[in-house]
């Protein structure tokens, strides 16, 4: 079979394939400066409001921006209160307190952090924390690799969150380990 005959052929058969969009995405990529996107100060990325109860979550980079590498979050107006003793099974959970006074429980350890301070929650390692200053919190909150993340908090982030057992923390990929630091 001749060149042009070849390819006349398969330019004819991309469509009943379903390979119309592949070929037409064959082009030079696009330059990463066109995609980005800036999350403004106090803002959510995609103009979402997510609450836990005991603070506002901001979503800031989303697991589909990084393949799945890289999920981040602030907490805003933290207050006393916090989540559950936990364990993720297979991502770090990296913390940077960006205003107030934040408790840690980091496996047997508590820590007592401030505006600049970070602490690393490792993967296997219980951990929780709570606002513990005068004024609310803010941090930012890093899971490498983004893991179940964004699923766990869309799913308790909400009004009437489902009941927060042993059997949910699992569904993502969680260990559920004791109550809060300050349990009420």
């Amino acid at each position: 079979m001749k060149r042009r005959s070849f390819l006349k052929t398969a330019a004819a058969l991309l469509p009943a394939a379903g390979m119309q969009a592949f070929a037409l995405n064959q082009g030079p990529p696009s330059s990463a400066a066109d995609e980005v996107q800036v999350v403004t100060a106090g803002q959510d990325r995609l103009g979402e409001v997510h609450s836990r109860g005991y603070s506002t979550i901001l979503f800031k980079v989303l697991p589909r921006e990084t393949n799945d590498g890289l999920f981040i979050i602030e907490h805003a107006g933290l207050v006393k209160g916090g989540p559950p003793l936990h364990m993720h099974l297979h991502q770090e959970e990296w913390f940077r307190v960006m205003e107030g006074e934040v408790l840690f429980q980091i496996g047997d350890g508590r820590k007592r952090l401030r505006p600049g301070d970070s602490v690393l929650g490792p993967r296997g390692v219980p951990h929780t924390f709570s606002s513990v200053g005068e004024k609310p919190g803010r941090m930012l909150i890093a899971f490498n690799p983004a893991g179940k993340m964004e699923e766990f908090l869309r799913a308790t982030a909400i009004p009437n969150p489902p009941v927060q057992d042993a059997a949910f923390f699992r569904r993502y990929e969680m260990e559920l380990v004791g109550p809060p630091i300050f349990a009420t």
